[in-house]
């Protein structure tokens, strides 16, 4: 008899210390879940995370939201303060209001063309002097390099006066070529950032490819065009998508050089109420003042003029990110 009870006292026992012990490691195993076994693994670290980026996300697309659905509001939809997101109708009659009033077609292929060409060359001449910087050697190279960081540092608009004199002696002024021939001789928008990006790419290449490249008998040209430029693919796209982007988005200077005839997109914008003169609806006034309610078709025309690059860097950003990477932008 005194065993038996024994006996159930040692598995009552038991039963309690198991079920102690599977608690605690039930309660060790939640408390592991939820504040992780570092601080960055765990349910409330990577709520933290996706709160603090969800927020950082949203003060970057929250202009973008906001022009997407202001180029689509009607004049009362604009004028009622009750309306803030969501209009009550969809007019996209200013989306075509937009595409009058910049001269789109003839203004785009303006833009692309500038864009297009100065970016190209920028990558060629850029390339060309950044692998001069960091591989070749001759007289005065670290002067060289100093020259560069110092038009860098330079603000354009202390250079616009003597630039624009010469251009007026060259004959330029009002042409293309005060944008091509600049970025012909690596010295365009952002040009020597370009430079610096190609130097940083090319001195982290292994010199036994320059050698061995010169024991089989290349040339300084062959060893730079097939081998060195096919090597700097990353450098290649993150110095096109920013020279594009610059080109695409400049406005200090098309607005010094050029004329009206050939503005830009970005120029153009600026003059669309001008374009739309005489549109009743556009320019009803209300009764709080005389301004012209046109901020529908100005959010339609900077709509419009943000469209392009955002579809090229949708289609180009994976490779965009492995080149700001690989170039050490990010160091």
């Amino acid at each position: 008899m005194k065993s038996s009870v024994k006996m159930e006292n040692a598995i009552a026992h038991f039963r309690r210390e198991a079920g102690r012990m599977w608690h605690s490691r039930g309660m060790q195993h939640i408390k592991r879940r939820i504040l992780g076994q570092y601080v960055s693994d765990g349910w409330l670290a990577r709520l933290v995370i996706y709160l603090v980026l969800a927020f950082i996300a949203y003060l970057y697309v929250q202009p973008l939201l906001y022009m997407m659905t202001t180029m689509v509001k009607s004049v009362s939809d604009l004028i009622d303060p009750a309306v803030q997101w969501i209009p009550r109708e969809l007019n996209w009659k200013n989306l075509m209001d937009a595409w009058r009033g910049l001269h789109y077609p003839k203004a785009f292929g303006i833009t692309l063309g500038i864009s297009l060409t100065c970016s190209v060359l920028q990558v060629v001449s850029c390339a060309i002097t950044g692998y001069a910087l960091a591989r070749l050697k001759f007289p005065g190279k670290n002067v060289a390099f100093i020259l560069v960081i110092v038009t860098f540092l330079v603000p354009p608009q202390i250079t616009m006066i003597p630039l624009f004199a010469i251009y007026g002696k060259l004959g330029w002024i009002n042409t293309p070529l005060v944008f091509i021939v600049p970025a012909l001789f690596a010295q365009g928008l952002r040009g020597a950032l370009f430079v610096i990006i190609f130097r940083q790419f090319f001195l982290t290449q292994p010199k036994a490819l320059e050698e061995a490249a010169k024991m089989d008998g290349a040339s300084a040209y062959r060893l730079f065009f097939r081998i060195m430029l096919p090597l700097a693919k990353p450098a290649i796209v993150v110095v096109f998508l920013f020279s594009f982007i610059w080109y695409w988005n400049m406005y200090y200077e098309p607005s010094m050089f050029l004329n009206k005839e050939l503005f830009p997109l970005s120029l153009r914008l600026n003059l669309l109420n001008e374009e739309l003169i005489g549109d009743s609806r556009i320019n009803f006034t209300t009764a709080f003042g005389k301004d012209p309610v046109s901020e529908g078709p100005k959010m339609a025309g900077a709509f419009l003029i943000i469209m392009p690059p955002l579809i090229i860097y949708a289609f180009v950003q994976r490779w965009f990110t492995e080149g700001i990477e690989r170039t050490g932008l990010v160091e």
